[in-house]
């Protein structure tokens, strides 16, 4: 079964909570904290995968988790980090995350590794808060939770030449002479449901053939899957227009040719403007010639190779020709051009927490960093209250409620935790 497209969703594995402890040792006053941090969660791994052909295995992984760090404990000893969860995928897949709709990486070459969901930092024990001031803490850290992100994978197969046409043009016919490969061909109506990759051997050189399945009218906008399938094209750097000159689907070969260009013209500029050749093929059927000759008076200017799968007619020119484009595709080589890239934005100077007013004594304050914050706090003492009240106030939430009319003895909400604000604390 080829499968080329998997919606998944990824967790990077939790931190290891911080250890409170104290040094208990015969002889050794005041022993002081000695609670060791929690490990690190383990990295969900995207790793590329030549000997994978399709995405089918990630078909029933519909959630994949890094493992949790182990916890920190006394005499300073740290936990150890989860392990980290290495996921195979085929060369050519690309992961783009759902919620933003941005590209997280392509994997083009064999063993190529991503990190797609980072594992929480561990949580620090209370040695790591010893002070000049506060030389026996008892405060510690919960791990942080692992990143989480809801992700798309496509594969789109590496090849050299993609064969374009409709269905039943000979596209399978003419990639299963030229090459290895053995599609499914018969003398009822079908099109190819998966694309078929087959390698053209020349000599010492060889190129890789796509046979992808048969684009039809409104392909571009998702009519027949076809924009699925067009997806397999932008990996190619030659593109093939297989047209059937006999006619004998009741097609105008003119009226093909029109079809495909609008729809790869629609579907991408990039792709419509790679190096291109007119593959004519069924040349062995009767009006194949006259239609031929029809289509040469309306593309003077295009060069356009007669095939025919049966008799071999024309095949070993298409197979030097193929080479030829491939030797003048120089722009077009995969580390270069081929593999869309992604920007990182980073925006600066804006505050990391929003707030709204729920009813008239209750306020909502949220925001990644503040929520994890919270989430990292372990309640256990006054000493750790006070501490994540003094960073709301670095954050500069205190002024921004008492600024928007907030009053003593009112709710403020973070997740589903409830604290009672405060003007005259003394932090």
């Amino acid at each position: 079964m080829f499968i080329d497209e998997v919606i998944l969703k990824v967790v990077g594995g939790k931190g290891g909570d911080g250890c409170s402890s104290f040094r208990h040792e015969k002889f050794v006053e005041m022993g002081g904290p000695d609670g060791g941090n929690g490990g690190r969660g383990g990295n969900v791994i995207f790793k590329a995968d030549e000997g994978l052909k399709t995405l089918i295995d990630l078909r029933y992984k519909k959630h994949i988790k890094g493992e949790a760090g182990k916890h920190g404990s006394g005499a300073l000893k740290t936990g150890a980090s989860g392990e980290d969860v290495i996921v195979r995928v085929p060369v050519g897949t690309t992961v783009i995350d759902v919620d933003t709709n941005l590209i997280v990486c392509d994997l083009v070459k064999h063993g190529e590794e991503v990190i797609v969901a980072l594992g929480g930092r561990g949580g620090k024990g209370n040695a790591s808060f010893k002070t000049n001031k506060n030389k026996a803490p008892t405060v510690s850290e919960y791990g942080a939770p692992g990143e989480e992100r809801e992700l798309k994978c496509e594969l789109k197969l590496l090849a050299d030449v993609g064969l374009v046409g409709f269905p039943s043009a000979g596209k399978s016919s003419l990639i299963s002479v030229i090459s290895a490969s053995k599609p499914k061909i018969a003398d009822y109506h079908f099109t190819t449901l998966t694309p078929n990759l087959g390698v053209v051997e020349m000599g010492e050189n060889s190129y890789v053939v796509a046979d992808l399945p048969g684009i039809i009218e409104g392909a571009s906008e998702g009519v027949g899957l076809g924009d699925k399938f067009l997806r397999h094209a932008l990996r190619t750097k030659v593109i093939a227009y297989v047209i059937d000159m006999s006619g004998c689907e009741g097609r105008s070969p003119i009226q093909d040719y029109e079809v495909l260009k609008k729809e790869v013209s629609n579907y991408s500029e990039k792709l419509f403007n790679k190096k291109s050749i007119i593959v004519a093929s069924k040349m062995d059927m009767v009006d194949s010639k006259k239609n031929l000759e029809e289509f040469k008076d309306t593309y003077k200017d295009l060069e356009i190779l007669e095939t025919s799968a049966i008799t071999h007619m024309g095949l070993n020119e298409l197979k030097i020709k193929f080479r030829e484009l491939l030797d003048l595709s120089k722009d077009n080589l995969y580390e270069e051009t081929e593999f869309e890239n992604y920007v990182l934005y980073e925006f600066k100077n804006e505050k990391p927490y929003t707030i709204s007013r729920e009813n008239e004594n209750t306020w909502v304050v949220s925001g990644d960093k503040l929520e994890l914050l919270l989430k990292m706090t372990r309640f256990n003492s006054d000493e750790a209250a006070l501490r994540f009240a003094r960073k709301l106030k670095n954050l500069g939430i205190d002024e921004e409620l008492k600024s928007l009319g907030a009053r003593d003895g009112d709710i403020v909400k973070i997740l589903d935790n409830e604290f009672e604000y405060s003007e005259k604390l003394n932090y």
